[in-house]
């Protein structure tokens, strides 16, 4: 196996992390570090000489600067060749450019006003500026912290990211390094730090993100402390610029809303709407070859130009193009953060940014796996407002309505393309599918009715057009079927028994004796001068499961008298009974009587002592007058004008009752329930078929029919 080459003056292996440069002379490599070769000088070394070499040889030779407006200082042909953004040429000519007033885009406000609620109702679709940081919930260093002190806070060998300006190129090289730069009296270069980010250090703890930003992150309030992806940190950034700093026009990474507080010096943003318009001549110009020589902002019908002096903060939301100078030297502390107000936004920039291939390293790190993370709690939100029955606002069931199809076409692309970055415990069809459903239900029922608004309903849905004579003929509906008397159905009646039983129930302790099992006897005088107080109640006649007519009474003591020393509960002679009305009703299923229990299956078969068939709580008995009838043995007044040969009030006019080999069978199909139309009633809600159930097993209470 061959040996590991070793390079440079440590004889370290080859790392691709480090910044190498070669000898023109002995062809060996060297770190930049080792051999003191910071890797925005390495473009301009023309012949390198390593530290031996240079004993022998001389000293490295530099490339001789030729213009001022292009990148590479050495071109030929330079005084035919336009400006390119960055140079000092081209920051001298953005000076002098007229631009509008950025008073027609940015919002002033106070911090105390800006709030979620605020950006919930009126959006964050314009700039807002902010004087001063007090009512934001914001804290940041006093602005005597200097450079230095992030040095001490961070640490010297801290490897961060600069900006040569003037080549408009990306380097690397220690923080220490940098703040040497920052002091020197003379400087060749123009170098800018934006990308400094101290989550992780103990420069994080002097800085408090202002509240709405963190309200509104999604890293903060949806990323999971156990996941297996690493969190993102682009919360907290400082950002170190000389003067003459300048970046070009570009869209935050994954269109990231972000928030800058200048904390001393100034910074100049030249701002551009996110119109669709706009994005596309973005994206043309971004993957145009000639891109740095030609100025954005001429390309769009309005580039508004804003500054933000010292101590003021500056939020932009998602998607706006802009690019900063640095008029002064500055020191700013900024951050991203992605959101719910504009999800539609941030994907159509992620997007754009795949079309586009930007590199990694300036994209939003692990951007699919946190709309994996989004999709979730979006499902969870609509659920809650499902059941609280509360319309989301329209900014979420839209996010919701674009996240879906971005999610799908990750999947989609799965297949044939790298991986999505899916979480683990995440099931991704199966999350759709239930995320397509609860918005299909937000949506429907904001369009059938008017629905409040989550959040107290501080937003009313509106309803217009078509919708207004929808409700006007329900409306008109609703009050000709109030005027007009219907017949009520064996639902009601059913209903309306329950209810009567009910209050006879609630009204006194119903007592009784029992002679035997399943066999009754007289009332007790107690329970008698109960339903002597229950002036009205309802009477169902039944036979075979079918009622076959409902009668409402009223009764009004007249007299109650002893008999043997002992009241009756009752007697023809001491009740005045009054039939107040009386209808034919439809059939009814025979499951509303039956017990479901073998139990009562025996005890209806057994005759009871008073020579009547046991028919659940109904009995038969042969009438003196040679028909049919139907009464309530549970009573002695039942037996009694069952045994004087009174007609029986309940019994039906025509001999409905065939023998029992010539009756048809009985529909044992069960009953819809229209009270709740085929739904399982919730918790507490009894229907008034499982009420009716619940009386039918107090057959032990002699004062209750059916």
């Amino acid at each position: 196996m061959a040996e590991t080459p070793l390079y440079c003056v440590c004889r370290q292996p080859y790392d691709a992390s480090q910044f190498m440069i070669e000898c023109d002379i002995c062809k060996d490599w060297f770190h930049g570090s080792c051999v003191q070769v910071e890797e925005h000088h390495a473009l301009d070394i023309d012949v390198y000489h390593c530290p031996d070499c240079a004993d022998h040889h001389g000293s490295s030779l530099m490339k001789k600067r030729t213009n001022w407006h292009r990148h590479d200082y050495t071109e030929p042909d330079d005084a035919s060749r336009p400006v390119q953004a960055g140079t000092s040429a081209f920051v001298h000519q953005l000076q002098a450019r007229s631009f509008p007033r950025a008073e027609e885009v940015v919002v002033q406000m106070q911090g105390s006003q800006v709030t979620l609620s605020y950006l919930e109702k009126q959006g964050f679709q314009l700039p807002i500026m902010v004087p001063q940081p007090a009512g934001l919930g914001l804290r940041v260093p006093p602005p005597s912290f200097s450079v230095r002190d992030v040095e001490q806070y961070v640490g010297s060998d801290k490897v961060i990211d600069v900006i040569d300006v003037a080549r408009q190129a990306d380097s690397k090289m220690k923080l220490g390094g940098f703040v040497k730069y920052f002091y020197e009296p003379q400087r060749p270069k123009v170098l800018n730090v934006i990308s400094l980010e101290f989550s992780d250090t103990s420069m994080s703890e002097l800085v408090e993100v202002p509240d709405v930003a963190q309200k509104m992150s999604w890293v903060e309030n949806y990323w999971p402390d156990d996941s297996h992806f690493p969190k993102p940190f682009v919360q907290k950034y400082c950002l170190m610029g000389v003067k003459g700093s300048y970046t070009d026009f570009h869209i935050d990474f994954g269109g990231t809303s972000v928030w800058y507080h200048v904390l001393w010096g100034e910074k100049i943003f030249y701002l551009i709407r996110p119109t669709p318009a706009n994005l596309a001549l973005y994206e043309a110009w971004s993957s145009s070859p000639n891109q740095s020589e030609v100025f954005f902002g001429e390309k769009v019908d309005k580039c508004y130009k804003f500054v933000v002096p010292q101590g003021a903060t500056f939020l932009l939301p998602t998607g706006w193009i802009h690019a900063v100078l640095t008029s002064q030297d500055s020191m700013a502390f900024g951050g991203n953060f992605l959101h719910n107000l504009n999800i539609g936004m941030q994907l159509k920039c992620f997007e754009m940014e795949r079309r586009l291939k930007t590199p990694d390293l300036f994209k939003f790190p692990y951007f699919e796996a946190i709309c994996w993370y989004v999709a979730k709690n979006l499902l969870k939100t609509l659920k809650e407002s499902r059941e609280d029955k509360c319309q989301p606002p329209e900014y979420l069931l839209e996010g919701a309505k674009t996240l879906i199809i971005a999610l799908k076409s990750w999947l989609k692309r799965e297949v044939t393309g790298p991986a999505t970055e899916i979480p683990e415990r995440i099931r991704p069809y199966r999350l759709l599918k239930e995320l397509t459903k609860a918005l299909r239900y937000q949506e429907e029922a904001g369009r059938n009715k008017p629905i409040r608004a989550q959040g107290g309903g501080a937003w009313p849905v509106l309803v217009q057009g078509s919708r207004v004579r929808r409700m006007a003929k329900r409306v008109a509906r609703h009050l000709h079927e109030k005027q007009t008397p219907r017949n009520p159905s064996n639902l009601d009646i059913l209903e309306l028994h329950t209810r009567e039983v009910l209050r006879m129930l609630e009204s006194e302790p119903l007592q009784q004796e029992l002679i035997s099992s399943r066999k009754f006897n007289k009332v007790s005088t107690a329970s008698a001068a109960a339903l002597q107080r229950s002036l009205d109640y309802l009477r169902l006649v039944l036979s075979n499961g079918r009622i076959l007519r409902e009668e409402k009474w009223q009764v009004m003591e007249e007299s109650v008298q002893a008999k043997d020393g002992e009241r009756t509960a009752w007697q023809q002679e001491g009740m005045v009974k009054i039939k107040i009305e009386s209808g034919f009703l439809g059939s009814v299923k025979s499951e509303l009587r039956n017990r479901g229990s073998s139990g009562q299956s025996e005890a209806s078969d057994s005759e009871s002592e008073d020579g009547c068939e046991s028919q659940g709580e109904v009995r038969t008995q042969k009438h003196p007058g040679g028909l049919d009838c139907q009464m309530n043995c549970q009573t002695e007044w039942g037996v009694e004008l069952c045994q004087r040969g009174y007609p029986n009030p309940m019994t039906p006019k025509s001999p409905l009752l065939l023998h029992p080999s010539k009756r048809p069978a009985a529909n044992l199909l069960p009953i819809t329930n229209q009270a709740t139309k085929g739904k399982r009633p919730r918790k507490g809600m009894a229907t008034a078929r499982q009420r009716l159930s619940k009386i039918l097993k107090l057959r032990e209470h002699s004062q209750l029919f059916v």
